[in-house]
């Protein structure tokens, strides 16, 4: 029985060590966490698929601008029915048609963006075989033909498209890289919290052996008459406190790092040992050089000049509707022959020109007050462009006031955390002597978690202020330089 017990005991005692080497103890920074994030997050996954969808739209767009060869065929289309027809005195009758027919077209299209037409050249033949009567096989060749299909006073979408485009993509790219900054945004979020958590759990443990060993000198100063019952009993409740506290904090740390392994995709054995940053970027930033960054870099200033041209389109096309008149020209040969050969030689001569138009008589004024809507429209869209615009100079003012303000906040948060440290240590002593009381000891201690937590929100909010301008303006103030990535690598990897 003895010899089951020890063994039992033995396995539990590996099985306990086994289950803690499981957990690794990674110490992890915040430009390492900032790294990680930006390649393995939900939301940097996000940014990148949405910077491959505008890629791929925009080179859409760039392929419309450039020639397209087609091939279209019909091998072979075969029909056997009747059909109504009109002989000489008018009457009707029906002929049966009982034929297979087969044709093909090569063409060469080329969008015209400069008028919104299209050029064409074409090369065709066609193959007709009559399966009753005679059996007669035909053939028609259009060897060359030059064709032009070109509206006329109606909106040119192909150089309207030339200019919204680019922008669009410009857009899409800052979007990209602002994303990114954001994920970092994200990642300093959790980071502190975690860091925040332990820094919590490291005080509260402080606390409850401070509590518990003054419980018990305490309670020796009792026996002796030196104290009353009621400062043993305040520090009996301090210790409860204490154990309380820490039960709650060690919750937080663990739903804090919960949070951060998730971000990071890192596997959950892993326990993430924050480092409390010690480099910090000293400058002081003007408004006037921040906001020329920003305007020239934030994916905002794309959307306020894409939105603006896209408002003028929607005038344009508006204005295009009134009318339409459309011009059809094709220039070319053709030959028809019993043989395939002949089909070709003799060549004759083939012109088709066609002007089409629509212009309404009578709308009753739908189509120009489809112009003063699109109108109207596009001074709502100036208007809150307007709006927009006053509203992201202000907050950036703002940010950039908050940043240049945070390192003296910063300064000052950590000098009154070592004082609040020495403070309460010096209240410890002193009450150990019997000169101060129970209460000034618990303000000394209130005083001092709070000061080391002010320390790291005041540390917490001056990064987060930093890499808010970065996101902004996408200039990385320390190396003085644009933050860009290469596009091209990044979509086709």
């Amino acid at each position: 029985m003895k010899t089951m017990i020890t063994c039992l005991a033995a396995f539990m005692v590996t099985t306990c060590a086994i289950a803690e080497t499981d957990n690794r103890v990674r110490t992890i920074s915040l430009d390492e966490a900032i790294t990680l994030a930006r390649v393995r997050s939900v939301n940097a996954a996000v940014a990148l698929n949405e910077l491959k969808t505008a890629y791929w739209e925009y080179r859409t767009f760039q392929a419309d601008l450039l020639p397209e060869v087609n091939f279209s065929a019909t091998l072979p289309r075969y029909s056997k029915s009747y059909n109504s027809y009109q002989q000489s005195d008018g009457s009707y009758t029906f002929v049966r048609n009982n034929y297979m027919q087969m044709s093909g077209e090569l063409s060469i299209d080329q969008n015209i963006w400069l008028t919104g037409g299209t050029l064409s050249l074409n090369t065709s033949l066609d193959f007709m075989k009559q399966l009753d009567g005679n059996k007669i096989e035909r053939y028609m060749s259009v060897p060359i033909a030059l064709t032009l299909n070109q509206p006329i006073f109606g909106v040119n979408t192909f150089k309207w498209n030339r200019r919204i485009e680019p922008v669009r993509y410009a857009e899409a790219k800052a979007a990209f890289l602002t994303a990114t900054e954001e994920v970092t945004l994200t990642t300093i979020d959790c980071f502190f919290n975690l860091l925040l958590a332990k820094e919590n759990v490291g005080i509260a443990r402080q606390n409850l052996e401070n509590a518990e060993k003054l419980y018990e000198v305490a309670k020796a100063k009792r026996r002796m008459g030196q104290i009353s019952e009621n400062d043993v009993l305040q520090l009996k409740l301090n210790v409860l406190n204490a154990q309380s506290s820490l039960t709650d904090n060690e919750s937080s740390l663990k739903s804090s790092m919960f949070q951060l392994r998730s971000l990071l995709a890192l596997e959950e054995t892993e326990e993430l040992e924050p480092v409390l940053p010690d480099r910090l970027p000293s400058m002081l930033l003007n408004y006037q050089d921040v906001l020329d960054k920003a305007l020239a870099n934030n994916s905002f200033a794309h959307n306020i000049r894409r939105r603006q041209l896209q408002a003028d389109y929607e005038v344009a096309k508006a204005k295009g509707n009134m009318r339409q008149i459309t011009l059809f020209a094709q220039v070319g040969y053709t030959g028809t022959d019993q043989s395939f050969k002949g089909a070709y030689d003799p060549l004759k001569d083939n012109q088709v020109v066609e002007v089409g138009f629509r212009i309404p008589i009578l709308d009753w004024g739908k189509r120009r007050g489809q112009v003063k809507v699109a109108k109207s429209n596009r001074e709502v869209v100036q208007s809150r462009l307007r709006q927009e615009t006053m509203d992201f100079n202000q907050n950036l003012f703002i940010l950039v006031e908050q940043f240049n303000n945070q390192r003296a906040q910063l300064d000052i948060a950590e000098e009154a955390d070592q004082i609040a440290q020495k403070r309460y240590k010096t209240n410890v002593e002193t009450f150990m002597i019997g000169k101060i009381s129970t209460l000034d000891l618990n303000d000394a201690q209130v005083s001092k978690d709070t000061a080391r937590q002010n320390h790291i929100s005041e540390l917490f909010w001056y990064w987060r202020y930093y890499y808010q301008l970065r996101s902004l303006t996408l200039w990385d103030f320390e190396k003085n330089t644009n933050i860009d990535v290469d596009f091209e690598k990044i979509v086709k990897q």
